[in-house]
């Protein structure tokens, strides 16, 4: 779909401009820009006001370097980062990236999705997002703890419970936010609600490591019954093993599915019988291994190397929960020839444009991610509400108000993508939803 709007036509052209090298920010962009035509439209106010133009542009980036020595004693450094992209209604709020693939165009895209999912969620949250190049795999506790200690060194800064709080992301679980949370408390001398994701002991949430994997089911689970259909009976294909996709199998087969199909960055396992999830969690969080290991456990199941070929195993639903951009046009085909009617994305924005546009030429229902992913941060927004109470609530009272947001979510994308007459496109209604809050409280603020 191309822009018709000049305003927006030209508006995209300058992003392009200024953030040359950074094809993940602009797709991100682009997608957003393209939902919002009828908004600017129907919204000259919006437009006048220059909310389109700003919401663009980060309110601040911060780049620094993270020194810190291996077991070796030799010195490594990385680079951090931390894109504050806009805190109209809430202090910033998205998770820290550890990752080789990091840079600042990565943590831009996320950081911008992260403003309208934050929007959906209800919570008073603003969009942010951090990280860096360091890769935790393979590290030892040690190495991890110096290269964690000295990154918060610098980013303590620049956060705090009521303006900036980070979270996990991919490499970054309970141990990393451990060892940054502990640095920002010896460093500020104080016990806030700076970080989520913390552990029990220590000011986290029961649920939140479940949140984002039952979260996208139960989005994708109130978008399949508006449409005359439920999980029940269904074949799922889930890539990743990580977190989000553990957790999604788990509320997937609580809900009637069978999840044939899990994936980590060297392959993928498919098992006609359904996944042993008990296997997968031993391997993926007591081993830190990679799910080839698999096959020790269940020889009746079967591993490809290569990531792509997943999409090729007849499914009704894919749960795309690795990364950007995994599935592109040749492999969304290929599940809508073998039969798949939804996707739903648990990762942030796995699905390139090309992947999008033959699932709507397809009439296949398509829950994005900044809509179907936002479990996570729905109760990281909780984990601060009970940082502030000084309070825990029991794991069904969190459960029960994340399928609330979900639920919520799902109403939001519907109910605008209806009003700007696309009703289906969830996609255009997450993002409208989204930005139509963020865009009223700019507006209300002034120029700033």
């Amino acid at each position: 779909m191309a822009l018709k709007n000049q305003y927006l036509v030209d508006l995209l052209e300058t992003v392009k401009k200024r953030n040359p090298g950074e094809p993940e920010f602009i797709q991100a962009v682009t997608e957003v820009l393209e939902s919002l035509e009828p908004v600017a439209e129907r919204r000259p106010d919006l437009v006048e006001a220059g909310v389109f133009d700003r919401i663009v542009e980060p309110e601040r980036q911060i780049m620094f370097r993270v020194p810190w020595v291996d077991d070796n004693g030799k010195v490594q450094v990385n680079r951090g980062f931390r894109v504050q992209f806009n805190s109209a209604i809430g202090p910033y709020k998205g998770g820290l990236r550890l990752h080789p693939s990091v840079y600042l165009g990565i943590i831009k895209f996320l950081g911008f999705e992260q403003i309208f999912k934050n929007s959906l969620t209800t919570l008073p949250m603003g969009g942010g997002k951090g990280g860096s190049d360091f890769d935790p795999k393979g590290k030892s506790d040690g190495e991890v703890m110096r290269f964690c200690q000295s990154f918060m060194t610098e980013l303590y800064r620049h956060i705090g419970p009521d303006c900036d709080v980070p979270a996990g992301d991919i490499g970054t679980g309970a141990r990393e936010i451990g060892y940054m949370f502990g640095q920002y408390k010896r460093l500020r001398n104080e016990f806030s609600g700076v970080l989520t994701g913390k552990g029990l002991t220590f000011g986290g949430s029961l649920a939140r490591t479940e949140a984002t994997g039952f979260g996208l089911c139960y989005f994708t689970d109130e978008m399949l019954r508006a449409n005359g259909m439920s999980f029940e009976g269904k074949t799922v294909v889930i890539s990743g093993s990580g977190n989000v996709a553990i957790y999604a199998t788990k509320k997937a087969t609580e809900l009637g599915a069978k999840v044939v199909a899990l994936s980590d960055s060297n392959g993928y396992i498919y098992d006609a019988n359904g996944i042993n999830l008990d296997v997968v969690k031993d391997i993926k969080e007591v081993r830190r291994g990679r799910i080839k290991e698999y096959l020790d456990a269940v020889p009746t199941a079967e591993y490809h190397e290569g990531c792509r070929g997943i999409w090729s195993i007849p499914c009704d639903i894919a749960l795309p929960c690795a990364t950007q951009n995994e599935i592109d046009g040749e492999s969304a085909a290929l599940l809508a020839k073998n039969g798949c009617k939804v996707v739903a994305e648990g990762a942030n924005m796995p699905s390139t444009p090309e992947a999008i546009e033959v699932y709507f030429q397809n009439k296949m229902l398509f829950g994005p991610a900044k809509a179907a992913n936002a479990g996570g941060v729905a109760v990281s927004g909780l984990e601060m509400s009970q940082n502030s109470e000084r309070l825990s609530w029991t794991f069904e009272e969190v459960d029960g108000k994340l399928k609330g947001i979900m639920k919520s979510i799902f109403a939001a994308c519907d109910s605008a993508a209806k009003e700007f007459g696309l009703e289906g496109n969830y996609m255009a209604g997450a993002n409208i939803a989204g930005f139509l809050k963020v865009a009223e409280a700019m507006k209300a603020q002034g120029v700033v």
